[in-house]
């Protein structure tokens, strides 16, 4: 049973934010009054005014306040009590604990919703209590990047008037003003005064301007009660015992505002600056995209916030609002051999010449680099370890596949671990005269505490170059040693993160420089899986002279085509030509056609990307970060720029968010009106029945597309069971002579079956056995699960759902806003729906494999098993005899990706069916109980709305 007591203070609570809504109302009729009485108060100073000038309102602070992020130079302390002053400046709370509680919690979600990404992420793990835990944790996080880290003591962005932590109303800096007293340290209705004034700011005329573009805030006292109403006013200091005669006194104590910007015959009025980072997403009135989503989500926070019915509709509502949260990123995936040019591209791209290392360093093809955007302003690379554990397990693997080696009649190194690299690189010749466990001594680690912690080390710099050179020791190795380095640390590195300043286009797009191959370490090889499956674009970067040609480039992408297409959700395959220093625009071209007739012949890769999805391009990194040859017909950088800035548009995003919000807030008005009942269930009628016409139209699109997969599936598995020992023999009796076969074998059935080569093309025994398989539907695949949603889900069947609440809308005026939400929430529907489907197709098509690698796993326990002496020989046998007692797997597998597609199906349809009964049943059938009057909102909304479709469309004109 509830507590009663609690039920009471529940809707105490409720009560108190509508009281607060009402509050910021009547605080806007008062701010017209006293306007108008400031206007008549100041000629008796001897001050000019211009309305123009006053100071910020309410809802500009509360704008302020939705759209802050913490700046490059400010830390945590400053940054929440800048949140504090605009907050108290927008809320105005009042004395009682409960309401300083609420405020608490509006200040602690935007000050973690304002923090930088990781920083944001470590808070909200960690679940701080309150406002000065928070800070806490974030100046932690912030001191780890540090080496001399100052870090606030516990409740320190409280303590300027002896506050106590949890309690805001107590809790104010020094530059927040009483807006009745004038004096510091607490809000308006914490003063004892009777009298209730709101400062305002005014530009005064005719002064020089102050020290070193510095300006001030004073209060203008009227004559009538120069105790009590404080105006603040932004000066021009020439004659200060003229202002102090006309009762203008300084309050030195308040944020100073900067010249920047000013006109020189008038210092114009200026709000207190946020930080520079800050100032553009702080901007009133900007109509950016930014502003505008920033502005629809502040909104929607608020309408959250009052609706405080228990009923269905109310809690309906509020979920509704929360599933309009969603996040965009893309990857690019960046592959090429060592010395291809990949390093020095992605500098040229970003504009930071020297962040990568390349060139005299020989690159480490285990380490993953990821290069995204951050807020702060400085450079900084995040470094993830692999655990110790897993260092340990791999050590025994190198020292064991070492031993295996010097035992080996027939000579030959394991191409695919390089035990003498990883082990040198980190210990040197010491390796060789110790155990494996002596390996893990701590003092081989000093260096790196957060290895041994598993932790995320951080390095920053103010500089590309600098922090290149931090954190390549754990990215490669060089091949002259000097004394300063001792260690190289890329082998214990799963992933770096390398994080960029002042980037325009990489706030949505991460480049991710990626080996060819994946990795011997379990969890690096798992990482880069999930990374391949998940790159948007793909950029094969080979040298201009070999382009064509080039083996090892081609064998990267035949490996992971079927990772990137029908089992991924790669768009594009852009194959790039570097060093086209001084190339004539004739031979660039016949370099490209030569390249596009390549891809042609490439079945493996044509099986799951159309011509359409592959474009060549040719640069010079080298000659771009000279500016020269920026010609786009000789050196495509500035294309492929462009491409990076079109997938980091968030406009669909911010659309889509919008959109939902204009029908959300449709369905509160509208259902805060009474229409005629009779009305209400004509349309519900009209609905339900297109609802089920249109759900036997996707069903039947499916069960037809399930139909030709299992026609195709069949021949599959016949062709599977008559071509097995051929399959088999191209993995186990490779026509290449390699005297070091028997031990990549060895470690291909130690790994599940996959070899991973230092160069060359990945082999997996499972995807060789399921290849009749996976080839007998991969054109159909691709069509039906384009990884390009625009082009629609099983042949568009999911985009052609429609309720026709367009006609409806002309036939039933009195439910336009219902219809409206319920139009928006089909699109927002189908949307989310799609992404889903994006993902499962990966693992239906996936599925196949899998399903031969279960059945193949108990055979690689055997063969792995067996040492020395015909140790090839035996490993072929178990293999072969395996796979022909396991004829059925194929069968097996086929079975088990119908049973996903079918299992996809019910998916769909149960989506469909539940989301738009809910929604109807929502929006026509349940009767609102206390719903807030949101017409301002939706006013604003739609107008927003009008603005982005009409940009798009001006784009899809020009």
């Amino acid at each position: 049973m509830s507590n009663p007591q609690n039920l009471q203070q529940g809707r105490a609570l409720a009560q108190m934010l509508a009281d607060m809504a009402d509050l910021q109302q009547q605080q806007a009729v008062l701010h017209q009054r006293q306007t108008q009485m400031l206007l008549n108060l100041l000629p008796q100073s001897g001050a000019t005014a211009n309305p123009l000038h006053l100071e910020l309102s309410p809802e500009d602070h509360r704008r302020r306040f939705r759209g802050c992020r913490m700046g490059p130079q400010e830390g945590p302390s400053a940054f929440a009590q800048q949140l504090l002053y605009d907050a108290g400046r927008w809320l105005h709370p009042g004395p009682t604990q409960g309401e300083a509680q609420l405020l608490e919690a509006v200040v602690l979600e935007q000050f973690v919703e304002g923090l930088p990404r990781e920083m944001a992420d470590w808070v909200k793990c960690r679940k701080p209590l309150n406002l000065a835990a928070a800070v806490r944790l974030a100046e932690e996080h912030l001191a780890a990047r540090t080496e001399n880290p100052r870090r606030s003591q516990p409740g320190e962005v409280l303590a300027a008037t002896g506050a106590v932590p949890g309690s805001l109303v107590a809790a104010q800096t020094q530059g927040q003003v009483c807006e009745q007293c004038g004096g510091l340290g607490h809000f308006q209705q914490e003063c004892q005064e009777d009298a209730m004034e709101v400062q305002q700011v005014y530009s005064v005329t005719g002064m020089s301007t102050p020290n070193s573009g510095r300006g001030g805030l004073y209060s203008v006292l009227s004559p009538v009660a120069a105790q009590h109403s404080p105006f603040l006013l932004h000066y021009q200091e020439q004659d200060q015992q003229k202002l102090l005669n006309s009762n203008i006194v300084p309050h030195q104590d308040l944020p100073s505002i900067s010249e920047k910007g000013k006109r020189k015959s008038e210092l114009e009025f200026g709000e207190w600056q946020p930080s520079p980072k800050r100032q553009d997403n702080c901007a009133a009135g900007s109509q950016s995209e930014t502003e505008i989503l920033s502005d629809v989500k502040d909104i929607m926070r608020r309408v959250s916030q009052r609706l405080h019915g228990r009923d269905k509709l109310s809690a309906f509502l509020k979920d509704k609002i929360k599933d309009l949260e969603t996040e965009k990123r893309h990857l690019v995936g960046v592959f090429g051999r060592t010395g291809a040019g990949k390093s020095a591209l992605i500098n040229a791209i970003i504009n930071k010449e020297g962040l990568l290392p390349s060139g005299s360093v020989s690159a480490c093809t285990s380490v993953m680099i990821k290069v995204e955007a951050t807020n702060g302003s400085k450079y900084e690379a995040h470094i993830e370890f692999i655990t110790k554990k897993d260092w340990e397990n791999e050590v025994q693997s190198l020292k064991l596949a070492l031993e295996e080696d010097d035992d080996d009649d027939d000579g030959g190194k394991d191409d695919c671990l390089d035990p003498d690299g990883k082990l040198s690189a980190l210990y040197g010749e010491e390796w060789k005269e110790r155990s494996t466990h002596s390996l893990m001594d701590n003092k081989y680690f000093r260096d790196i505490p957060e290895f041994q912690m598993s932790k995320i080390k951080i390095l920053e710099s103010d500089s590309a170059e600098g922090l290149s050179e931090e954190f390549v020791r754990y990215t490669r190795s060089e091949s002259n040693e000097t004394e300063e380095v001792k260690r190289w640390y890329w082998p214990l590195v799963k992933c770096v993160t390398v994080k960029v300043p002042d980037n325009d286009f990489l706030d949505h797009v991460t480049l991710m420089d990626l080996p060819g191959n994946g990795d011997s370490n379990r969890s690096r090889d798992q990482m880069w899986t999930e990374f391949i499956a998940s790159c948007s674009t793909v950029w094969i970067v080979t040298e201009m002279n070999r382009a064509a040609s080039e083996r090892e480039a081609w064998e990267i992408l035949e490996g992971a085509s079927s990772l990137l297409g029908n089992g991924g959700e790669c768009q594009q395959i852009h194959f790039i030509c570097t060093k086209s220093d001084h190339e004539k625009p004739d031979d660039i071209n016949k370099v490209k056609k030569a390249v596009k007739n390549e891809f042609k012949k490439r079945k493996t890769i044509t099986n799951h990307f159309s011509e359409d999805s592959f474009q060549v391009f040719a640069v010079s990194s080298k000659e771009f970060l000279k500016g020269e040859n920026v010609n786009p017909d000789v050196n495509e950088i500035l294309k492929l720029k462009e491409i990076l800035k079109n997938l980091n548009d968030a406009h669909s995003e911010t659309s889509n968010y919008v959109s939902g919000a204009h029908g959300i807030l449709s369905l509160i008005q509208g259902a805060k009106s009474r229409e005629v009942v009779e009305q209400k269930n004509e349309v519900c009628a009209v609905l339900e029945g297109n609802l089920s016409i249109q759900l036997n139209e996707v069903k039947k699109a499916i069960e037809d597309i399930t139909k030709a997969f299992e026609q195709r599936l069949r021949e599959g598995v016949e062709n599977s069971q008559n071509l097995c020992e051929r399959k088999l023999k191209s993995f186990l009796y490779p026509s290449k002579k390699n005297n070091g076969f028997h031990m990549t074998l060895k470690y291909a059935v130690r790994n599940d079956g996959i070899q991973k080569p230092k160069k060359g093309k990945r082999k997996d025994l499972n995807m060789i056995l399921a290849s009749c398989l996976t080839e007998s539907i991969d054109e159909k695949f691709r069509k039906t699960f384009p990884n390009n949603l625009k082009c629609g889900n099983f042949n568009g069947a999911i985009d052609a759902f429609s309720l026709s609440t367009d006609s409806l809308i002309e036939k039933f005026k009195n439910v336009e806003l219902q219809l409206t939400f319920l139009q928006t929430e089909e699109k927002k529907m189908k949307t989310t729906l799609n992404k889903t489907i994006l993902t499962q197709k990966k693992l239906i098509y996936n599925s196949l494999t899998e399903t031969i690698k279960n059945n193949m796993k108990e055979c690689y326990k055997e063969a792995a098993a067996f040492e020395k002496k015909d140790t090839q020989k035996n490993i072929r046998d178990t293999i072969k005899r395996h796979v022909e007692s396991k004829m059925d797997m194929f069968e097996e597998a086929k079975n088990a990706m119908l049973e996903q597609l079918n299992n996809l199906k019910e998916t769909v349809l149960r989506t469909l069916k539940k989301t738009m009964e809910d929604s109807i049943e929502h929006s026509l059938k349940t009767e609102a109980c206390s719903l807030p009057d949101v017409l301002e909102h939706l006013e604003m909304v739609k107008k927003h709305c009008d603005e982005l479709n009409g940009d798009q469309d001006e784009k899809k004109n020009s």
